[in-house]
């Protein structure tokens, strides 16, 4: 791996700074986004109603079940909302997150440096490409040099002509089975690492077999699988697979905090469905038993209007002011919730 100008520094869209700057992180959020690449057209009539309504109480109570047919659930556009939203965080103790609105996603570097601005937050830029629903038309042309030369740049350069630079690259989006095209940004998302020390963080396929393979594939391309975060892990119950992570080495997200709802997702597999925040904390004190308790990193994933708590939903701040104080009364010690919050996000975000 490369030494660069930023190892041993975090990269923020303000600049870079030093991880004791840090604070306490949300490693996988979505502050401006637009996740329209799900959308679908309802087949049923009176669904369709939706494609077109604003989010409103009329319908937030059946949105989990229908967000891929509303356009106005799916976008994260209004700065000032996003401001006054993660002012939320900042309130209850926040100090950073992780922003990973990709390619793919509308990704926003100035507007995310006005609300870092703004809200005296650091926030962690994304590189690389989300989901196969999201690629650019010419993704079968594109060469794995060339998305790797791209990602490569957004760390060092900036994206596009902003000067604002990305911190991680992630989150690097997979569906199962993997495809010659997930392969290859795979592969170049690797060569990245090796080229600059950022951390990589992955969106798995919800498949039990998907984790473990994209490691593969990332250790054969060069990645230090230690400077691996495996995200959405809310939806692995099965604890095999979650102690194969741990003997792996990589670190292990669970990021979907606050989200509870069985409308959701649908089970593809017996052993992948969204788990409750119960459930999530009885899997981080399986791994702490298992001796992952240093690779463990925590979030909230807030990617639809229904989510924020304009909205009713959790907001930006639910694990400082929910999750939190469940785990002192469950018997997590002080030590280990400044290690998930605060020392593992610090170690994992600081260039190698």
């Amino acid at each position: 791996m490369k030494r660069s100008p930023q190892t041993g520094k975090i990269q923020t869209v303000l600049g870079a700074i030093a991880p004791r700057d840090l604070g306490i992180t949300l490693t996988h959020e979505h502050v401006m986004c637009d996740c329209g690449c799900y959308f679908q057209v309802p087949e049923e009539a009176s669904l369709r109603a939706l494609i077109n309504a604003p989010v409103t109480m009329d319908i937030l109570g059946i949105l989990p079940g229908v967000w891929a047919y509303n356009h106005d659930n799916q976008k994260l556009w209004d700065v000032k909302a996003a401001i006054e939203e993660l002012s939320a965080f900042r309130h209850a103790g926040g100090g950073s997150l992780v922003d990973t609105s990709n390619i793919g996603l509308a990704r926003d570097p100035l507007a995310l440096a006005r609300i870092s601005r703004a809200t005296g937050l650091n926030i962690i830029m994304g590189a690389s490409h989300y989901v196969p629903v999201s690629y650019p038309p010419d993704m079968d042309k594109r060469s794995e040099d060339a998305i790797a030369e791209n990602i490569v740049r957004d760390l060092t350069v900036g994206v596009g002509d902003t000067a604002v630079k990305c911190g991680i690259i992630g989150e690097v989006g997979n569906f199962w089975p993997v495809t010659p095209n997930q392969n290859k940004v795979l592969r170049a998302s690797a060569r990245a690492q090796r080229e600059t020390g950022a951390a990589i963080l992955i969106h798995p396929g919800f498949f039990p077999d998907s984790p473990p393979a994209i490691l593969d594939i990332l250790d054969k391309g060069g990645a230090d699988i230690s400077r691996v975060i495996m995200g959405h892990l809310d939806l692995f119950a099965d604890r095999a697979i979650i102690a194969g992570l741990v003997k792996a080495g990589c670190y292990m997200e669970y990021d979907v905090f606050g989200m509870e709802t069985t409308a959701i997702g649908q089970q593809v597999h017996p052993s992948i469905y969204l788990q409750s925040d119960v459930q999530r904390m009885e899997m981080l004190e399986f791994i702490i038993s298992k001796g992952g308790g240093e690779r463990i990193v925590v979030a909230q994933d807030t990617f639809f209007k229904w989510q924020m708590s304009r909205y009713g939903g959790k907001g930006y701040a639910h694990i400082l002011e929910n999750i939190v104080p469940r785990m002192r009364k469950r018997g997590f010690t002080e030590q280990q919730i400044h290690a998930i919050l605060v020392d593992n996000p610090r170690r994992i975000l600081t260039f190698a």
